[in-house]
């Protein structure tokens, strides 16, 4: 990969883990009750046909990890986790009560957040809640929960495991000290090591480790030091993301650090390029963006057989109509509209607490968005994506031909006017191969401080 690539394609742009994407949701046309009705619709349907999904965050930790940009609140007082299970099963009973039958759920996460910062009798709460209104399929279904390797205990893996629970991640980050020491992450390698062996001993069947690459201070070393601690474990499945650099939402702890001590654009290609070739040398092969997994793992089977699916939980091995997103922030999505929570923990307690679903804003799509989003959907779980000319206006064909030309030209993509294909060369730039059908993003051009850079 050549520099002039990494200086052409390193500019801001999402991460689509939707279509539209959170920035570009248009607030006037949404209401709540016309997000309600989208609902109702799609759960007639996906309810029988495929389940639905259900995403649970859990946004407390004990302590500020620097790199993060997730949703959450640091505290250490475990006071907090009784009243939040208890608003998070008042959420669910009120979805309950909108839908016509018991929720059939095929595919559950817990993420935040520190899950397992609650207790594995919090967490039975919750499933027992949970379950005690919906159903949970023979088979066909995949349950999963993010574990930090400091604090989880093998009763945290029991208590999940006895719910169906056979996917666990647990965030590594990076083993090197120093990084360790800027993220404010600090986790020795027999941590890692325990939860691992854990999780196998107890059955689970999709172990996951979360790594990082872009981290400030962290050298081609750091990334080869990592990747062979993690060989050691084998876990089925590997997270290999990019940092994403974004200090001006609110709330992030991204400060405690220069951004001078971050590795450049070129620096952080190299340290992905390393990292990949170390891990597809050991069996591990390559699925969408950021994710690798063993041949025997039901992320790289469904990326084989053309099932693998990308939404508010990343990627899926399922796909339903239906996300419902539970607790703080959580967004759900009825396929023809999104809504997300409020934000705040407050304001999200005492709108449930009013008996009023907590939604702070969404989006209804269009009919153009549905296109859009299947398009985009295509490249980042198949690499591929098929349409007729006749889909685009001619306007919209000329303003994407160059587009792909350059793409094309660049050796990222082939392309004729009924599809594209990503090449290999093109798998580190999907999102700047997304970006061409965006055409929500194409209009507001150039986008500063909503995403992260794409290299």
């Amino acid at each position: 990969m050549t520099n002039d690539l990494i200086r052409k394609y390193n500019v801001p742009g999402p991460r689509y883990t939707s279509y539209p994407t959170v920035p570009f949701w248009e607030a006037d046309s949404f209401s709540e009750t016309a997000w309600i009705e989208r609902l109702q619709t799609a759960f007639s349907v996906s309810n029988q046909k495929s389940g639905i999904s259900l995403y649970i965050h859990l946004p407390y930790c004990e302590s500020l990890c620097t790199f993060c940009g997730c949703n959450k609140r640091i505290t250490k007082n475990h006071a907090v986790e009784q009243p939040y299970i208890e608003t998070v099963l008042a959420e669910w009973n009120l979805y309950c009560d909108l839908l016509p039958e018991k929720p059939r759920i095929t595919e559950l996460h817990l993420g935040g957040g520190t899950p397992s910062f609650f207790s594995p009798d919090s967490l039975q709460q919750l499933l027992a809640g949970l379950f005690a209104s919906a159903i949970r399929p023979e088979a066909g279904f995949e349950y999963g929960w993010e574990g930090h390797p400091n604090n989880t205990t093998r009763e945290h893996l029991h208590v999940l495991y006895d719910y169906g629970f056979r996917r666990v991640s647990f965030g590594v980050q990076d083993y090197d000290p120093a990084v360790q020491r800027a993220i404010h992450r600090i986790q020795p390698f027999e941590n890692v090591r325990q939860v691992t062996r854990w999780a196998r001993e107890i059955g689970y069947t999709s172990i996951s480790h979360d790594l990082v690459f872009g981290l400030p201070f962290q050298q081609i070393d750091s990334i080869r030091q990592n990747v062979a601690k993690t060989l050691e474990l084998r876990p089925d499945r590997i997270s290999f993301y990019s940092y994403a650099h974004v200090p001006w939402l609110k709330g992030n702890g991204q400060r405690g650090f220069r951004d001078d001590d971050l590795p450049s654009g070129e620096q952080k290609r190299i340290l992905y390029e390393t990292g990949r070739a170390l891990l597809e040398a050991n069996g591990y092969a390559e699925i969408g963006m950021d994710h690798f997994a063993l041949p025997h793992d039901s992320l790289y089977q469904a990326m084989q057989t053309g099932t693998l699916h990308r939404n508010f939980m990343g990627y899926t091995t399922t796909q339903t109509d239906v996300l419902i997103g539970l607790g703080v922030s959580a967004i759900g999505d009825a396929w023809t509209a999104f809504a997300q929570n409020e934000k705040d923990i407050d304001a999200y307690t005492n709108h449930v607490r009013a008996g009023q679903l907590p939604v702070l804003r969404g989006h209804l799509l269009i009919e153009r968005d549905g296109f859009i989003r299947q398009q985009i959907l295509n490249i980042m779980c198949r690499f591929e994506t098929r349409w007729n000319l006749a889909d685009w206006s001619e306007a919209e064909w000329e303003g994407i031909e160059p587009r792909l030309d350059a793409l094309c030209a660049d050796g990222l993509i082939t392309y004729d006017e009924s599809g594209l294909r990503v090449l290999p060369q093109g798998y580190p730039f999907l999102r700047n191969i997304c970006m061409v059908f965006d055409w929500r993003l194409n209009q507001t051009q150039p986008v500063k401080n909503l995403f992260s850079q794409t290299v």
